[in-house]
């Protein structure tokens, strides 16, 4: 599946009209000095199921899961093309997660364990599962541990997949797992009270130990952030697009960044 994607992309970039824009996807990288980039991406990839029912009404939903993980697939060598650092793609909310049912969870998680085995067959980056995996049935939360740890010695760009991932639940399982270390410590509940600061939660988060993200882009036209990243994403800079992910283009990407290189980040001052 991966190579066949690969191959429609290379086909497609050599068409005419393709010729075009990779012309211009390039002017618009020579434009953006290194240090103009952000580190961390992170891309709230909206959009999948009504690309479904425009594109492919008469098939069921997973077909647009597919489309979509195949762009995140594309989206990933693009951020490592470019020289981007970390990666965060959210793939699956908790809230969505809770209310899909289960004729239409169980070809999701198969499309999001066969991308994450993509990512991982390319030999080239670390991937590291976000969220809340106990929500998850046993045998996905497994295979996204083995992959985590098959690729954890790997020095190339940090790609995140944040499956059932939901920020609230992200800053629960922070708060718990801070309450818990410092119990082991001895630490009591009136003692943490008066010294914890926000570097101590932030130590416990899912992405601890990474940047916060520069750039989070969301697709689909919707302009709001739905928890994602709550406490990393307190500075980034957002970028909204009105394309439904799987028809997100390169060029787009490319557009993004440079809407970021020529904003003034000002970190809340």
């Amino acid at each position: 599946m991966a190579r066949t994607d690969r191959l429609r992309e290379l086909l497609d970039r050599l068409h005419p009209s393709g010729l075009l824009y990779r012309s211009y996807e390039q002017r618009l990288m020579a434009e953006l000095s290194p240090d103009q980039l952000p580190k961390h991406v992170a891309v709230m990839a909206d959009g999948n199921r009504r690309w479904a029912r425009l594109n492919a009404p008469d098939q069921p939903l997973v077909v647009g899961y597919r489309a979509g993980a195949a762009k995140l697939e594309e989206f990933v060598r693009w951020c490592d093309d470019a020289g981007i650092e970390v990666v965060t793609l959210w793939v699956l909310s908790t809230d969505n997660f809770k209310r899909a049912d289960g004729d239409e969870v169980a070809p999701l998680l198969g499309v999001i364990e066969q991308m994450v085995d993509d990512l991982a067959a390319t030999g080239r980056w670390p991937i590291k599962p976000v969220g809340a995996l106990d929500l998850l049935p046993e045998p996905t939360a497994a295979r996204l541990r083995e992959v985590e740890e098959q690729t954890r010695d790997r020095t190339g760009m940090h790609v995140n997949v944040a499956v059932s991932y939901g920020g609230r639940h992200e800053l629960r399982d922070a708060v718990r797992s801070l309450l818990a270390a410092e119990a082991e410590r001895g630490t009591t509940l009136a003692e943490l009270a008066e010294t914890v600061d926000v570097e101590d939660i932030a130590r416990h988060l899912y992405t601890a130990g990474q940047p916060d993200p520069d750039l989070v882009i969301r697709t689909s036209g919707e302009q709001r952030i739905s928890g994602f990243l709550i406490w990393q994403s307190a500075h980034s800079e957002f970028y909204f697009h009105e394309a439904l992910w799987p028809d997100f283009r390169r060029v787009d990407f490319m557009r993004a960044l440079r809407a970021y290189a020529q904003r003034e980040r000002r970190y809340g001052q």
